[in-house]
């Protein structure tokens, strides 16, 4: 959250709040279990790369006093103050001193807190600067109201603390609710307790309060009226806010984010940095409730969602832009009604063209295709692919409200299913488009690949009326080909038999699936195919060889024409693996837009079918002979790195296209050499600034 892109003070604060109305300090709340080394190294790391330097803790009274407590909390402090400015939380009671016996119990000598604050102060109070006491006053009712229903113990055991920290010249944040309570904050400040606290913590999860929860404004207001009505004038921070994302809601968290940072607490920390590890219990138990193991910025791995990629990206303002570009019949805005009238008479005079995955490579192109003879368009995409939002504010910018873009995930089936039902029909596009990433993540290539495909043909299935879908599948349902005998020809590879010389690889090749990347295509190849079958939704496939042109996002694992021309323009070197005589037949991106308007129009005629779809033999282009062009294109030399072959890899493939053309007579017209030249010229142009419209360029240019 760089602080001159956010607009939001982050990093070092001053007194016990930090921020200016409007303007909070932000945050970040992440805890550690003894021996997390390298968690706390990853995290920080995290941190460091948002621009993050407050960070609220904790330390266990029940870890303190085990063998490895003491030894953990002297590494992890003076660690953490090296980098951060930490809030330390003082929480769960040693079981042998609890008042019942449970770490969310307050002890059963109030007095023994303030002397372990009294300690910890002593031994560690360089390495913090705001002491926060029990943040579960919550959870220790559900244990203690009949013992002691006035929270007198309660009352006693922080207000001691409060005091003597104070004493020690530390600044006292007052734990919160794990929702905002005014009724409680009201009742501390007749007991007294304020009075020795610099600010009060408020907890917030609104999605999971919605039925209650009133939004931050008057939530935030009853706070401060509870804490004025007592003469206190402690402040008011938001200590924990966070979004579960389970189901698909990256883009709901980001706004859950935007929404905090905008509440008018001086300070907000969202809580976590990392998902919790799946197999690590929250206090109330292992996945009692499956949405607490899902509240980071990142995943468990140390991969990031969507708002943590945006905000490292651009700080606070690169999401709020990006998340505005998001449409929703009843947004936020208080125009809900009046959104939802007008979108209900726009699908009445039109169905829209729905594209899932629509602001990739191949759904900008579509979706920029369809727009331009006036065709409405849903582009319906997670934004996981970074760059892509790019794209996005590209056709919005270009189409106006033509194009609705609509950042949501294939298995979220609530949004996918409004979606679908204003479609006339589908392009299927949303996937793990990567070999190398399946293998690291086969669940979540299979959650995307698989899961996602069938929830899109469930939901057209469902319309009962004859919604055509067109589904890119891929090269890989054949498998690494080692079976083909190749020989060398110069630069390149090609197979000895001469009939897949002549025309390549046709649809009567055996399918065999290699990678996990290709088990979950290949799968949902013959998902897409069988509805066609079973239930009468026309579908077809085409199974695509190499693609390239505009609006491509080029990485090391897929969309290797223009990474390779990414690399050769930043003179950075380019990693070939293997030998670099592997062919690809490679088709310009207009060539497939046009295959796929083809089947657009002829969706019933050729529905449960399966087509190769590349830019064939003339179209044919090894590694080193790409190479070579490249460097005729910038005068200079590429660079190269070898590696080895990696899993999955074929060494020759060439689509037969032949059975396309004769089902409706498309050929390719672009010839690859033309093709490269021209994606290299619209990459030189994005690099100027050229590309995008003036509005987009001012919205996203780094």
């Amino acid at each position: 959250m760089r602080e001159a892109a956010a607009g939001h003070r982050v990093g070092h604060g001053d007194g016990a709040g930090g921020g200016s109305p409007g303007r909070p300090v932000l945050g970040a709340v992440e805890w550690f279990r003894p021996g997390e080394r390298e968690r706390v190294e990853r995290v920080l790391s995290r941190l460091a790369a948002l621009g993050i330097t407050e960070l609220r803790t904790g330390v266990s009274w029940a870890d303190w006093l085990t063998e490895e407590g003491g030894p953990w909390y002297a590494w992890l402090l003076p660690r953490l103050r090296e980098q951060v400015r930490v809030v330390l939380n003082v929480a769960f009671t040693p079981a042998s001193l609890g008042l019942i016996g449970r770490s969310s119990s307050p002890p059963r000598n109030s007095k023994d807190f303030a002397d372990f604050i009294d300690v910890l102060i002593s031994v560690h109070g360089d390495r913090f600067t705001h002491l926060e006491l029990w943040d579960e006053p919550d959870r220790m009712s559900r244990w203690d109201r009949t013992l002691d229903p006035g929270w007198g113990r309660y009352c006693e055991m922080v207000g001691m603390a409060a005091y003597w920290a104070r004493r020690c010249g530390k600044r006292v944040v007052l734990g919160g609710t794990s929702r905002p309570d005014a009724a409680w904050v009201a009742m501390l400040g007749e007991r007294g307790i304020l009075g020795e606290v610099d600010a009060v913590g408020v907890h917030a999860m609104p999605a999971v309060h919605a039925p209650t929860w009133l939004g931050w404004g008057r939530e935030l207001a009853r706070i401060h009226h509870a804490i004025r009505a007592s003469g206190s004038r402690a402040a008011v921070w938001v200590t924990s806010v966070s979004h579960p994302t389970p189901a698909a809601e990256e883009r709901r968290q980001a706004e859950v984010f935007l929404e905090a940072a905008d509440c008018g607490a001086e300070r907000v920390y969202w809580s976590t940095v990392e998902d919790l590890d799946p197999e690590v219990p929250t206090p109330e138990g292992l996945h009692a409730d499956e949405r607490e193991h899902h509240l980071g910025l990142c995943r468990a791995d140390g991969s990031p969602k969507l708002l943590c990629r945006l905000l490292e990206e651009g700080g606070v303002e690169r999401a709020r832009r990006v998340v505005g570009m998001h449409r929703s019949e009843a947004g936020a805005d208080g125009n809900g009604d009046l959104r939802r009238w007008r979108g209900q008479r726009r699908r009445a005079e039109t169905r829209a063209s729905l594209i899932t995955g629509g602001a990739g490579f191949i759904g900008t192109n579509l979706a920029d295709r369809l727009a331009s003879i006036g065709q409405r368009v849903i582009v319906y995409d997670s934004l996981a692919r970074p760059g892509v939002e790019r794209n996005a504010a590209y056709l919005l910018d270009r189409h106006g409200d033509l194009v609705e873009v609509r950042i949501e995930d294939v298995s979220n089936r609530r949004a996918l299913r409004s979606s679908v039902r204003e479609s006339a029909e589908v392009f299927h596009f949303a996937a793990q488009v990567a070999v190398t990433t399946s293998l690291q993540r086969p669940d979540h290539d299979h959650e995307v690949n698989v899961a996602g495909t069938i929830g899109v043909l469930e939901e057209v299935r469902r319309l009962g009326r004859a919604t055509p879908v067109a589904y890119t599948s891929t090269n890989k349902v054949y498998g690494d080909l080692r079976d083909v005998e190749l020989r060398c020809s110069g630069s390149r590879y090609e197979p000895v038999d001469e009939r897949l010389r002549l025309y390549g690889v046709g649809e009567d090749r055996p399918l065999e699936f290699c990678s996990p990347y290709g088990c979950s295509k290949g799968a949902a190849d013959q998902y897409v195919l069988d509805y066609a079958r079973s239930y009468g939704v026309p579908t077809v496939v085409l199974r695509m060889s190499c693609i390239y042109g505009p609006h491509q996002c080029g990485t090391e694992d897929q969309g290797w024409i223009a990474h390779f021309l990414l690399r050769a323009a930043a003179g950075e070197p380019v990693t070939i693996y293997g030998d670099g005589r592997q062919v690809r037949d490679a088709l310009d991106v207009s060539d497939l837009v046009e295959a796929l308007l083809t089947v657009r129009s002829a969706a019933v005629r050729l529905a449960g079918r399966a087509f190769n779809i590349g830019g064939g033999g003339s179209n044919a282009v090894s590694l080193l002979e790409l190479l070579a062009q490249i460097r005729e294109l910038t005068g200079a030399e590429v660079r190269t790195e070898t590696a080895g072959w990696r899993t999955g890899d074929q060494r020759w493939y060439v689509s037969d296209t032949r059975a396309f053309q004769a089902a409706t007579g498309w050929t390719p017209r672009v010839p690859v050499r033309e093709g490269v030249r021209r994606l290299y010229e619209w990459l030189v142009r994005r690099d100027r600034g050229s590309v995008l419209p003036a509005t987009a360029v001012g919205a996203f240019a780094e």
